[in-house]
């Protein structure tokens, strides 16, 4: 079977469109969401008429869960710019979506850990040094029970990487498609950043026999993009969507 595995779109319709077109010529099986669709400054409600019309096996990330139960004044900003301009219909598509899918025997998808939408699966955030990629038995940990699983992927660090668990499973980021680089305080000021503006995907297949990956790298209107986070006020994400980088402060 061949799996094209995305998420965090985060409402970048530019990112979306590249991504998706080139999925068409991977010849998959099937295309897995992994959630975090439309928060963001880009075209939220647009993501979200092309990602209802692709029919893609979907998860709901943090923000899904966000959107449809925070009151406005405990959302970030990404959050009430996609909650003012998504219709009913965009949030009932929302709300029917699953925390984790099974998109072939074997094969988990969910968000950030397949019981937390919030937590960090292949990175561990410290005090001291932030972000650094998680160990064997912290991602072990995080996962649980994976008895009769051979495939988990996962998103929600927007960065693309992968971890084959001894005598387990092979674990999957794609990466992000829409959003490559962020700064969070969250549990302690870390920094997560892909390095380039391009939009990310995976493809896994299991032709050898196991599951393998290869990360994939699309080129797209990145800079149409950045002016639209910047028309909010959001010099910071333009900075981001332009270079994969977060900006420094003066």
């Amino acid at each position: 079977m061949r799996i094209a595995v995305i998420s965090d779109v985060h409402g970048n319709l530019f990112a979306l469109e590249a991504v998706l077109a080139a999925i068409e010529g991977d010849g998959v099986d099937v295309t897995v969401n992994c959630g975090d669709l439309l928060s963001g400054y880009v075209r939220p409600a647009e993501t979200a008429d092309r990602l209802m019309a692709a029919g893609l096996l979907t998860v709901a990330g943090n923000h899904e869960r966000q959107l449809l139960t925070f009151a406005p004044d405990r959302m970030g900003m990404a959050d009430r710019v996609a909650g003012a301009v998504i219709s009913e219909r965009h949030r009932e598509w929302m709300a029917s979506l699953p925390m984790t899918a099974e998109p072939a025997p074997g094969v988990l998808a969910f968000h950030g850990t397949p019981t937390d939408d919030l937590r960090y699966l292949l990175h561990t955030v410290e005090a001291a040094g932030g972000a650094r990629d998680a160990t064997v038995d912290e991602v072990a940990a995080r996962v649980g029970d994976v008895a009769g699983w051979s495939l988990l992927l996962c998103g929600h660090t927007h960065l693309a990487g992968s971890m084959r668990l001894p005598g387990g499973p092979l674990i999957v980021n794609p990466g992000s498609v829409g959003w490559p680089a962020y700064a969070d305080d969250v549990p302690f000021p870390h920094r997560m950043e892909a390095g380039s503006p391009q939009a990310r995907y995976a493809i896994v297949d299991d032709a050898s026999g196991g599951w393998e990956m290869e990360f994939r790298a699309v080129g797209y209107e990145w800079e149409r993009a950045a002016v639209l986070a910047e028309g909010f006020g959001r010099g910071d994400v333009a900075f981001a969507l332009r270079t994969g980088r977060v900006a420094v402060a003066a």
